[in-house]
């Protein structure tokens, strides 16, 4: 009789996921697993660090001046006009540095609420269209794919984008499967505006009606078959938002001048040029379908085999929301194909509408055999890998040695102790609960990185430790400039410092004569550059080496440049940079 209860005793996934049960109160318990466990996984570690390039710099330095000058219409880097990128991320991270006080809160509050916000809205579409229990599923899954995570994580653009994508088509969903709601319809088509205003690719889930249209030419079922009049109104909701700074900037930039040319770039060139004739990021065109989707999208592209023939039924039942969330993942995954440049980040927005079109059938999967051979297998590898690779950094000092050069901190304990909490999570969840148990070993993983490993190679990372060195070097100079200044140096120093214009390096050649007829004005004049451009035109110029940061040579050069490097360079390119108070800045 004992044995046979403990037989029939629920598993920790069916206590988690309740099965039949409906109530509000276990919404509300759902939404507040959701929230834990969101923010313990993209959570963990905010505040502890500074910003780390590539992109999380420049991104807090632009919001960190827009506070300082109150010129929010146009990005500005170190006095520089910056285009690449519109400004509504920017103002998010202003605003949460203004109100949390904190550049370091502030810098990656935006990242952490749109990563909770697209998990939430993940959690609501499926609960309204398929039941509680898929989800809370569905979400769930979202909170274990990789990519998704993991960016949220990050103060990149893309994971705020991801969750404007994510209202948007939860806003046109909600009408055209689930409504009428024509006041979702109109959200759908304002998040899509702000996502433009985000980032240029904003309009990708409008793109979703292209089959809805077709579908429901065919009969398909829907909640509303046409779009007409609603469509107009929608447009004209996408007009405002981008309106919101897309107005006031080109009447700013009417004046013509350097704001001219910003409107050109930003409207122009970083946008159709950069789609169809990138300058970087170049990728084989199966990229994402062989080197990212495999990988990043993990575990929830590993169970695909078991989903497929679920999604052929779906499709064979005319099973439009199902349908319709996949050809938008295809959309999103060919249109970003078909560029010449390309990212791993740039497919997230795909990542929660494939949670959701596999969200109906996760509650099944997630307790199948092969699937949790899956994720149990993935957790054993993760754990594998952390014991292995502390073993043999452990017997190989002069490996360990260079990792400590390069990050600032040893990498045998934390390697030893992910593992040995990964390997309690096996213990404790055991193949019966295999995916509570990889969410245990990602956690742990997660959780650890963001609160010990973080803070550890944070100096190393940020570029605070080089910034400190360099501050050192020039005490006794008047005036310090930097060559080919990186973002995170203007927003780590302290003092006042030149710069030669923002990511000119296309042109260090032009650059470096700048810099050499800046430096031959005034023998009280110290430069901060590289390797190769010191032997463009310093080679005999007095030089302290400053060691390697950020995979280049650093010097600080004094004295005579070579003359005719100065002649032709053009001292108006030099940008005095003055940093704001330190209470808004990395320390605050």
């Amino acid at each position: 009789m004992a044995a046979a209860e403990g037989a029939a005793a629920p598993s920790w996934l069916d206590r988690f996921l309740r099965p039949g049960r409906n109530s509000r109160r276990d919404v509300t318990i759902d939404l507040l697993w959701l929230a834990g466990l969101g923010l313990l996984f993209i959570g963990a570690g905010l505040g502890l660090r500074d910003p780390w390039p590539p992109d999380e710099p420049r991104f807090a330095l632009v919001a960190q001046d827009m506070l300082r000058s109150g010129d929010w219409l146009f990005p500005r880097i170190g006095g520089d006009l910056y285009a690449d990128k519109p400004p509504l991320f920017f103002w998010l991270i202003a605003v949460a540095t203004r109100l949390t006080g904190s550049l370091r809160i502030g810098f990656l509050l935006p990242s952490l609420l749109s990563g909770l916000g697209t998990v939430l809205l993940t959690y609501d579409l499926l609960r309204r269209s398929r039941g509680r229990e898929a989800g809370l599923a569905g979400a769930f899954g979202l909170l274990l794919t990789f990519q998704f995570v993991w960016q949220a994580r990050m103060a990149q653009i893309d994971a705020t984008l991801c969750f404007f994508t994510t209202l948007s088509l939860y806003g046109l969903l909600r009408h055209l499967c689930l409504g009428p709601a024509r006041g979702w319809f109109l959200l759908g088509w304002a998040a899509a505006g702000l996502g433009v205003i985000t980032k240029g690719v904003g309009f990708l889930p409008l793109l979703v009606l292209v089959p809805f249209v077709v579908l429901a030419k065919r009969d398909w079922p829907a909640a509303s078959k046409r779009i007409g009049s609603l469509g107009l109104a929608g447009l004209a909701s996408m007009v405002i938002a981008i309106g919101l700074w897309f107005v006031p900037m080109i009447v700013a930039t009417s004046a013509g001048g350097d704001l001219l040319a910003y409107r050109n770039e930003i409207l122009f060139h970083q946008t159709v040029t950069r789609y169809a004739e990138a300058w970087h990021h170049h990728a084989p065109i199966y990229y994402y379908f062989v080197e990212i989707i495999p990988i990043f999208w993990l575990p929830l592209i590993a169970i695909s085999p078991w989903l497929w023939p679920r999604w052929r039924e779906a499709y064979r039942g005319r099973d439009t929301l199902t349908i319709l969330l996949l050809a938008w993942v295809l959309i999103v995954v060919l249109f970003f194909t078909s560029s010449t440049g390309k990212r791993t980040l740039y497919i997230l927005p795909a990542v929660p509408a494939f949670a959701m079109a596999a969200g109906p059938w996760m509650p099944e999967l997630l307790r199948a055999r092969g699937p949790r051979r899956v994720a149990f297998a993935l957790a054993c590898a993760i754990t594998v890998v952390a014991a292995l690779a502390a073993a043999y950094l452990g017997f190989s000092p002069r490996r360990a040695a260079h990792f400590i050069k390069a990050y600032g901190i040893s990498p045998v304990a934390p390697l030893a102790v992910v593992a040995v909490c990964a390997a309690a999570w096996l213990v404790i969840f055991r193949f019966r609960d295999a995916w509570l148990a990889y969410a245990g070993v990602l956690g742990t993983v997660l959780v650890f990185t963001g609160l010990y490993l973080y803070p550890q190679m944070d100096a190393e990372r940020s570029g605070r430790a080089f910034i400190a060195q360099v501050q050192r070097a020039s005490a006794a100079y008047a005036e310090l400039a930097l060559v080919g200044a990186k973002e995170q140096y203007l927003l780590q120093i302290r003092r006042p410092s030149f710069n030669f214009g923002h990511a000119r390096w296309r042109e260090r050649e032009s650059e470096a004569a700048d810099a050499a007829a800046w430096l031959a004005e005034d023998p009280r004049r110290a430069l901060v550059l590289e390797r190769r451009t010191r032997e463009l035109c310093f080679k005999d110029a007095p030089a302290v080496d400053l060691g390697k940061a950020n995979n280049q040579h650093w010097f600080l050069v004094t004295g005579t440049p070579d003359s005719g490097c100065a002649a032709r360079g053009d001292r108006s390119r030099a940008r005095l940079y003055t940093p704001p108070d330190v209470s808004l800045n990395t320390e605050g």
